[in-house]
């Protein structure tokens, strides 16, 4: 490997640490600020807004996308991804029915180290200076906005504060080591060629649920009585909105 392709990848490694622990800081620091002068609330409901925009873009717009047209290139015309998203989704449904509300952020945590982990490969296993530029782009692009959504859906859990950063600890450093494990092992998906559409298929159905799973407050109330709770839900589904936009725009150059 090139000196320069390797000092890169060292310097992605850092860049993405950093940035995704910056990108989880407020939604921590938030969890324990009870001052009334708070900028934000303690609740998250403007967080989890944004939050969910973004995973539903992501999921919707980058990885679904992606997994559907992997699977086209490797000659597969029945649309996997979207079965493997929908059995993503459906068992995720199950699992908040019949478990805690905390467990789902083990589960969404456990899904997207698994992705981030194979786009870290990725960008290992290059060996290419050009194509590791644009890789990194891209996970750049949406690394920080994931970041901070996986962060307010494990600040929305029951676990100690201790429990809560070894989780996001995980996520973080993902990506970090799929670049070492692509960096040491030298070879690309050729050898389990189906393995990144699964597993970005399977991410996507993670993103879409934990896109749509939690609304505003109680929905069926009637919003007319109510201008503030009117104004709640317009806030609320605003920046819903903006975070879905948000990755739409990422789409043109990713």
């Amino acid at each position: 490997m090139h000196t320069s392709l390797f000092h890169f990848k060292l310097i992605s490694i850092f860049l993405l640490l950093i940035m995704t622990l910056i990108s989880g800081y407020l939604p921590f620091h938030q969890k324990f600020k009870n001052t009334q002068n708070s900028l934000f609330p303690s609740n998250f409901s403007w967080a989890l807004a944004f939050s969910q925009g973004v995973f539903l873009g992501a999921g919707l717009i980058h990885l679904l996308g992606d997994a559907s047209s992997q699977f086209l290139t490797l000659g597969y015309q029945y649309p996997f991804a979207f079965l493997l998203a929908g059995l993503a989704f459906l068992l995720l449904w199950i699992f908040e029915e019949s478990i805690p509300i905390t467990s789902m952020a083990l589960i969404g945590t456990l899904m997207l180290s698994i992705h981030s982990l194979l786009e870290g490969s990725a960008l290992g296993l290059t060996n290419n200076l050009v194509m590791a530029g644009i890789i990194l782009t891209a996970i750049l692009a949406h690394k920080w906005a994931a970041g901070f959504a996986i962060a307010v859906k494990i600040n929305q859990s029951h676990y100690g504060f201790l429990s809560r950063v070894f989780l996001f600890l995980i996520f973080a450093f993902m990506t970090p080591l799929g670049i070492l494990i692509g960096t040491a092992i030298h070879h690309d998906f050729s050898q389990a060629p189906l393995l990144e559409p699964c597993f970005n298929s399977l991410a996507a159905g993670t993103f879409i649920y934990l896109g749509i799973s939690h609304g505003p407050e109680n929905p069926n109330k009637n919003l007319d009585k109510n201008p503030k709770d009117k104004l709640h839900h317009l806030q609320y589904f605003s920046l819903l909105l903006i975070g879905f936009g948000l990755m739409a725009v990422v789409a043109i150059w990713t």
